[in-house]
């Protein structure tokens, strides 16, 4: 958005449960080992919700301390960007700007799995280009592992839970913080590749009963990393040209955390130096629409990430989905 009003970063908080899972813990139920795991996923740890913890739980949490990094101000609108919703029906925005004391504010929820955070930003930065809302708070939030199925090794070693928050204000586009140029894409024709078969209208609708593993969350894995390479690689590319950067000018980059070798992958392709990538999948694991803010959140906390770094984000995702977008980092305070 070169002109009008851009949406502004003024906020940031994160939040994770507190109940960590080592790889250790893993390979206890499943067939798998420490190494195995780091691997092939570079994942060492991660975080899982304990029972009776919601999805709006996360978001509460992490949309408490992004709108106290932004000064405590109230906002205009909530989205929320997850995967596992607290129920089909309502969505659960309404819920979490309610809990948050936000009032009638309009709320809604964005599904587009691990790109969630980016159609979220879309999402927020139309509502206050339109002049719907001045500020908006949003939230990617995802307790993945109450969708994946525990016996599986080949997600459940991989998959956690977590939330991540920004706040955005009506601003110019010029300013530390405004939201660059965004892209974003998508191909039905290969939602296969990422699903949960069972639960929604398609199933339900087809007077088959459902075999108990389609309600679990599933993935080709092989396929899936050529598609994200590519995809996270050709977004990113056209997003730091709309912006006017050569890939050289950018100070960070600050990708999905889907897995560590897809990370290198598309930094590799990009030429981004590892001592300008972020990445905290070590410690977290994928945490679905949750990963970049998480990863931002955290960044910016340990001082990996600055005010004016110029920052390149990208994410893919079931859909299949993906995107990018660029911003200069602002003076955040960060909870």
């Amino acid at each position: 958005m070169s002109t009008g009003r851009a949406a502004v970063v003024t906020g940031i908080g994160s939040y994770v449960p507190p109940n960590i899972v080592t790889n250790e813990d893993l390979s206890r139920r499943l067939d798998t080992s420490d190494e195995w795991i780091r691997t092939r996923t570079g994942i060492a740890e991660r975080f899982f919700v304990s029972p009776g913890t919601s999805t709006g739980d996360l978001a509460v949490e992490a949309g408490l301390r992004a709108l106290k990094s932004a000064g405590g101000e109230q906002v205009g609108a909530v989205v929320l960007a997850t995967t596992t919703p607290d129920q089909p029906c309502p969505a659960t925005a309404p819920q979490v700007a309610a809990r948050l004391g936000l009032g009638q504010v309009p709320a809604f929820d964005v599904a587009a799995v691990c790109s969630g955070f980016l159609y979220g930003l879309a999402s927020a930065a139309g509502l206050i280009a339109s002049g719907v809302a001045d500020s908006v708070l949003l939230i990617a939030a995802d307790a993945f592992t109450t969708i994946i199925n525990p016996e599986d090794r080949t997600t459940a070693v991989i998959f956690a839970d977590g939330a991540g928050a920004v706040v955005l204000r009506a601003g110019s586009p010029g300013e530390p913080g405004a939201l660059g140029p965004l892209v974003l894409g998508s191909d039905g024709e290969l939602s296969h590749l990422i699903e949960v078969p069972a639960g929604g209208s398609k199933q339900r609708s087809s007077g088959r009963p459902a075999a108990p593993e389609d309600y679990f969350f599933r993935m080709l894995g092989r396929d899936t990393y050529r598609h994200a390479v590519e995809r996270m690689t050709s977004a990113s590319t056209e997003a730091a040209e709309r912006a006017g950067w050569r890939l050289a000018d950018v100070d960070r980059f600050a990708a999905h955390q889907a897995n560590a070798r897809i990370l290198a992958a598309v930094s590799d392709r990009l030429g981004i130096p590892e001592e300008r990538r972020l990445s905290n999948i070590a410690r977290v694991g994928n945490t679905g629409a949750a990963s970049i803010p998480l990863l931002l959140a955290e960044a910016t906390a340990e001082g990996r990430l600055t005010a004016g770094n110029r920052v390149l984000l990208t994410a893919f995702g079931g859909g299949l989905s993906w995107g990018a977008a660029t911003l200069t980092w602002p003076e955040l305070q960060t909870i």
